[in-house]
């Protein structure tokens, strides 16, 4: 099928910046949220962002202009819904309310429409049944920064169709992305689990007195050629976000080892979830 139109659920910063990207790939796009003030935040954001672009020269002003054209706001679900070919929801992380905007969303949008979770942690099999149409379901998991960040995984669940699985992946590659096809659900997917297996050696380095943080990360870029350590890049993630991933895991499998470490624990406890508040693993101005 051709998707032209695409709908993303959530102007959050992964919803807001999924949309930018879709609309410089040249899709008509609607980005959609209840809370008109989001909507309003993301769409100042997005200028203000477009504006910096520009001014480096990264992208032109007539490209910066059509996209901004091309994407609209929407408070309302079922308007915003009913032109849509695709669908990628990036609400919250909470399986109740993903599960009730699938159902509605199978209601309401067209019945050629494919919809595509952005979930890093919640399988789209977790949502397919309430959408009524599991083989049009999918995972499209961007990463954050999504306007930067190259990857996306695809994953689908046990009834994803084929078309489905293309379609969604050269949607991906029209935004300039590189996307990885999971053939099966697994907790983490890929990603998460390589990196969530790097962060639990490191912090087991670090909590057993190994060495430092500083000299754990300086190893990771000096010897693996890792861009930043695996604590400057939990930092920057959140501490919050690293600790709901873990649980999220651990609820999938059950298996103690996928619990948050505890120094992960320690600093959400205190409130130091890194970047975003000032302080993690890290002190930041």
């Amino acid at each position: 099928m051709t998707i032209q139109r695409i709908l993303v659920i959530g102007a959050g910063t992964m919803g807001r910046q999924i949309a930018m990207s879709c609309a410089l790939g040249g899709y008509t796009t609607v980005l959609q949220d209840i809370s008109g003030p989001a909507l309003d935040a993301a769409r100042t954001e997005l200028e203000n962002w477009s504006a910096s672009r520009v001014a480096k020269g990264k992208l032109s002003q007539d490209e910066v202009d059509s996209a901004l054209q091309l994407l609209s706001q929407e408070s309302d679900l079922t308007s915003a819904a009913k032109d849509a070919d695709l669908v990628i929801e990036a609400a919250v992380e909470r399986l109740d309310i993903k599960e009730q905007i699938f159902a509605q969303l199978g209601q309401i949008t067209a019945e050629h429409a494919i919809l595509a979770t952005n979930s890093s942690t919640l399988p789209s099999s977790k949502v397919a049944a309430a959408s009524g149409r599991p083989d049009r379901v999918c995972n499209m998991h961007f990463f954050n920064p999504a306007l930067v960040m190259k990857c996306v995984e695809i994953v689908r669940n046990a009834d994803t169709s084929d078309a489905t699985v293309n379609a969604v992946t050269e949607v991906a590659q029209r935004l300039n992305k590189q996307p990885v096809l999971v053939n099966k659900e697994i907790p983490g997917f890929i990603a998460n689990r390589m990196m969530g297996a790097i962060n639990k050696e490191a912090l087991n380095l670090a909590q057993s007195g190994v060495a430092s943080i500083e000299d754990i990360d300086t190893t990771a870029r000096t010897a693996l050629g890792h861009p930043m350590g695996p604590f400057e890049l939990m930092d920057m993630v959140g501490l919050d976000v690293v600790d709901f991933i873990a649980q999220a895991t651990y609820a999938e499998t059950d298996d103690e080892a996928d619990l948050p470490h505890p120094l992960i624990v320690e600093k959400v406890a205190a409130g130091k979830l890194g970047r975003k508040s000032g302080e993690g693993f890290y002190p930041y101005n």
